[in-house]
């Protein structure tokens, strides 16, 4: 198993947690979707396995080892919202070189834009942005993308253009992937295994809907 979340419990208060008992589990190389309402617990699941957060109870395993806590996680998040994931006092070359330095072939793939490269965040648009933290999410070590909520925000074309770079990448790395979303259209055209989130709490490997 490539990465696995056993009996996750997690609250942000001493009242009622977010998640408990949460069990997940995804294959090297598969597409999983995660399905599930609005403030169930699926974009904190996402920021578990991706390494930030740390669960009060239970723990994640990457090929059966504990999820690293200090340096690059093999496992990469890529948020709803990219200016959650980005920097604003940085220019977006200095945010690529967090993680890698992608040469131009692949930021040509991507599409990124040299120039956009010596500028800030708030010079960009959403769906500008969004293709940096994919760039910075395919980084060589990464193993593994949590795709949270990733075009929701962005016009159709936008979310088209940027799922179809991104599952090139993927495609041609035999990268895992959960795509954590309310769209059972975009799960089914996406993904292999649907997962609906209230489940993962009756078992690890849940099955497909």
């Amino acid at each position: 198993m490539l990465i696995e979340a056993k009996n996750i419990k997690f609250g942000y208060s001493k009242s009622k947690p977010v998640i408990n008992g949460v069990n997940f589990a995804a294959d090297e190389g598969e597409r999983v979707a995660l399905v599930g309402p609005s403030g169930c617990g699926k974009s904190t699941l996402s920021q578990i396995l991706a390494g930030c957060l740390n669960p009060q109870s239970g723990e994640v395993l990457f090929e059966n080892k504990p999820l690293p806590r200090k340096g690059f996680c093999p496992a990469q998040l890529i948020y709803q919202h990219p200016e959650q994931a980005i920097n604003p006092r940085l220019r977006l070359n200095a945010t690529l070189r967090e993680a890698w330095t992608p040469d131009a072939v692949f930021l040509d793939e991507i599409g990124i834009a040299p120039e956009w490269l010596n500028r800030y965040p708030a010079e960009l648009s959403g769906g500008e942005l969004q293709r940096f933290c994919v760039a910075r999410a395919l980084a060589p070590q990464t193993r593994f993308i949590i795709a949270d909520e990733m075009s929701t925000m962005l016009d159709v074309i936008t979310q088209a253009q940027i799922w179809e770079l991104m599952l090139r990448q993927i495609e041609r790395r035999g990268l895992g992937l959960l795509v954590v979303t309310h769209s059972t259209e975009l799960a089914a055209r996406v993904c292999s295994r649907i997962v609906r989130f209230e489940s993962l709490t009756r078992q690890g490997r849940s099955t497909a809907v």
